[in-house]
């Protein structure tokens, strides 16, 4: 593996795009591994947890995807001791629409009032007196997250919409996203101005493909959650193709650094949010945004979604 490039530029490296009105690096942190296993209770090392956060804001991150029930509030209380005061700049992006139950179990919480709860709980959690944006977590098959959320009596998605509008309105966010939606929930959602959408999505998993092409047709943020395959075993991770090995053989890098670079190249519109609790995982992340594809690795990389 080549040397790692100067670090106190990698956020930097891989450009910039528009986050709900926010220029934001394209490469963010995703804080969803930070809590313990299960993505429930407090992390294994709160010191680790702590150093990766502060970490990636001194590397230039300036997006942090979280959501209050990531650990039941603790990836919120570990964002906000690790950073507030915030710097200026920083984008704190959070997510409603699902509740833990007292085993640590997801269930849907998708009413108006329960979405105007979850939103008022990350204000809280956080200190901030607005977020930069907030995903609505859908229950429309538009990909699998790992919280596989249970459903426990839909709501219509009009109905959801309009009371993240009022939010907006009020200035307790500044763009509403859609996350796990489908193609037919994007279009119905456009009128309310989404500013993102979170779906599956990798080099091994393109299925949504058209929902980006829709993004990328309304001038909408693409952040794809599973960047480097499903985290379900047996499923398909980018890291153990050959291709990609290859690829990373002839640029010097990792694996997991060509599956981060492909996405990047492969639209402009594409935001990153690759989560860790590890200091060298976090480095080797950001350092994809300067990794360059060459034209034969990039139609060798293209052909494996085909």
């Amino acid at each position: 593996m080549g040397d790692t490039p100067n670090l106190s530029s990698v956020a930097a490296a891989g450009g910039a795009a528009t986050l709900a009105g926010h220029r934001v690096a394209r490469i963010g942190f995703g804080a969803m591994q930070l809590p313990g296993p299960g993505v429930w209770g407090p992390p294994r090392d709160r010191e680790a947890a702590l150093a990766v956060l502060r970490r990636a804001v001194e590397l230039g991150v300036n997006h942090i995807d979280t959501a209050q029930f990531y650990g039941l509030g603790v990836a919120n209380e570990l964002i906000h001791a690790a950073l507030h005061p915030y710097p200026a700049g920083l984008v704190l992006v959070s997510k409603v629409g699902a509740e833990r139950d007292a085993g640590g179990g997801w269930i849907a919480a998708q009413r108006p009032e329960q979405l105007r709860a979850g939103v008022e709980a990350n204000l809280r959690t956080l200190a901030t007196e607005r977020l930069g944006a907030v995903n609505l977590r859908l229950m429309g098959g538009g990909g699998h997250s790992a919280s596989q959320v249970t459903d426990e009596g839909a709501v219509d998605l009009d109905s959801q919409l309009a009371e993240m509008v009022k939010l907006r309105d009020e200035g307790k966010i500044d763009g509403i996203g859609l996350s796990n939606c489908t193609l037919e929930e994007r279009r119905q959602a456009l009128p309310a101005g989404i500013a993102c959408v979170q779906n599956a999505y990798s080099l091994v998993d393109r299925s949504a493909e058209p929902l980006l092409d829709l993004c990328r047709e309304h001038d909408i943020a693409w952040v794809p959650f599973f960047p480097l395959g499903s985290a379900f075993p047996g499923q398909p991770k980018v890291a153990e193709q050959p291709a990609v090995i290859e690829a990373a053989n002839a640029a010097g890098v990792t694996p997991a650094q060509v599956g981060l670079a492909w996405l990047l190249a492969h639209d402009a519109h594409t935001l990153l949010i690759p989560g860790t609790s590890n200091l060298r995982h976090l480095e080797e992340n950001l350092a994809a945004g300067a990794v360059h594809l060459d034209a034969g690795s990039m139609a060798r990389l293209d052909a494996l979604g085909l």
